[in-house]
């Protein structure tokens, strides 16, 4: 008996999906080229291809809200993005199915890029993003919500549930912000964080909200027909009180 059979793990579930492969592929292979450029090739990416306050507001360049999320300056950003991309997106991603992870994915990475660049406006910091961290910290808040009670056990050891897991990544990346004081990133993952709690929230998600508008409208345009005739204009039938007796 293998090892991950005594643990009640069910390795199929373990692999890694496409959809987070290709973004985890993507991020290396454009960091690996941007560590492996001379100095003076970093700084022209930079300017043209990561996003920060300046680039994007200052010099237009919005392009860099997408083609910034793959460069990663960080080795351990790296290794932790590998980690939370083969951790719970797969989980994630066999639940919703590639199309809407993907989906998830741009819509938390964009706007945290955005917010980290415009936070640059408010405290005169102009600071990159690195890389697919909006979007990775999102992860961890769509599994909390949908796996609220669901077990897992972090490194191995400590043994939580999703919600109890998620709010312990809020406290250490909250006190990580205030300590270093990182503004800029701490809107960036914000924004991403808030993003993903609406957009799989029963209540505030956009997506189950235009559902239940053209559900709400289409039964407008129903009738319930009784034998032929429209209920408003159908005649009840008489109560028989025999049916009734036994």
């Amino acid at each position: 008996m293998s090892i991950r059979s005594r643990l009640g793990l069910d390795p199929s579930q373990m692999r890694i999906t496409r959809g987070a492969m290709i973004l985890l592929f993507a991020e290396i292979g454009m960091t690996l080229v941007w560590l492996l450029s001379p100095v003076e090739t970093r700084k022209v990416m930079d300017e043209w291809l990561r996003p920060s306050y300046d680039t994007v507001f200052e010099h237009g360049r919005v392009w860099t809200l997408v083609t910034g999320s793959f460069i990663e300056a960080s080795f351990l950003g790296i290794i932790l993005h590998a980690i939370m991309l083969s951790g719970f997106a797969p989980t994630l991603e066999r639940f919703w199915g590639t199309t809407r992870f993907l989906r998830f994915a741009a819509i938390t990475q964009l706007l945290g890029a955005l917010a980290c660049a415009a936070m640059g406006f408010a405290t005169g910091v102009s600071v990159f993003v690195d890389g697919l961290s909006p979007f990775t910290w999102a992860l961890v808040v769509a599994f909390g919500i949908i796996y609220a009670r669901q077990p897992v056990q972090v490194w191995g050891v400590l043994p939580l549930t999703g919600r109890q897991m998620m709010f312990g990544f809020m406290a250490f990346l909250g006190l990580m912000v205030l300590l270093g004081q990182q503004w800029n990133s701490g809107a960036s993952w914000g924004a991403a964080m808030l993003a993903a709690a609406i957009m799989v929230s029963k209540r505030w998600s956009p997506g189950l909200a235009w559902k239940r508008w053209r559900i709400a409208r289409a039964r407008r345009k129903l009738t319930v027909m009784q034998g032929g005739v429209p209920s408003a204009t159908a005649r009840k039938p008489k109560r028989d009180d025999q049916r009734f007796i036994n």
